[in-house]
């Protein structure tokens, strides 16, 4: 068991090496610090690796996205998410032999909706942010499998797709969104909101 979680532990650290390598001249993202300051405040447990599966999975997403927001904007990378974030997700998900969801209460893509239990958590993270209490991952177990919960949180860059119409989503996004997503509900956000969760299932070690 301990020589599990120190091949996972080792596992994280090459692909955030690896990534910071790809880009010498900036200082460590973010993500990047998010995960460290996370991972540094538990001991080696369920906990650690479903922030290993989430975070893992949210920079290979991340990664991705950025570069298409960056080199052809939100509406390319709109495109970008209709066709490639579940797929990524998919392949993270065998990697890591776990299965991974994206959910939230405002749905944009139907397929994203949470259910009960994960509406439930939903709100208690909203909660703790409004209370400005610790972000902590809500872990459940049944049976043989563990069941991990950890908050999306809405960023500057979010807010291009997810922000509101005509202030920071643009006309040209607005009509994609339209075209892609017909009974899209992820908009309105502001910085710093509860987009939705990571819902991520294993099993015991």
């Amino acid at each position: 068991m301990r020589n599990f979680y120190a091949i996972i532990f080792v596992v994280s650290i090459v692909f955030f090496s690896a990534c910071k390598n790809e880009k010498k001249e900036e200082s460590p993202s973010k993500q990047e610090k998010e995960y460290t300051e996370a991972v540094s405040k538990i001991d080696p447990s369920y906990q650690q690796l479903g922030l290993n599966i989430a975070f893992t999975t949210k920079s290979q997403l991340g990664k991705n996205l950025m570069g298409v927001m960056k080199e052809k904007g939100a509406v390319e990378a709109l495109q970008f998410c209709n066709i490639k974030a579940n797929i990524l997700t998919d392949s993270m998900a065998t990697i890591h032999n776990a299965k991974i969801k994206r959910v939230s209460d405002k749905t944009r893509n139907p397929n994203n909706k949470a259910n009960e239990t994960e509406l439930k958590n939903i709100e208690a993270f909203k909660n703790m942010l409004s209370n400005n209490e610790e972000i902590k991952p809500i872990i459940e177990t049944v049976n043989d499998s563990i069941y991990f919960y950890y908050p999306i949180l809405t960023n500057e860059m979010c807010l291009k797709c997810h922000g509101t119409p005509n202030k920071e989503i643009n006309q040209a996004t607005l009509l994609s969104l339209k075209d892609l997503y017909p009974t899209d509900k992820a908009v309105g956000y502001s910085e710093n909101q509860v987009r939705g969760i990571w819902s991520i299932q294993f099993q015991k070690q």
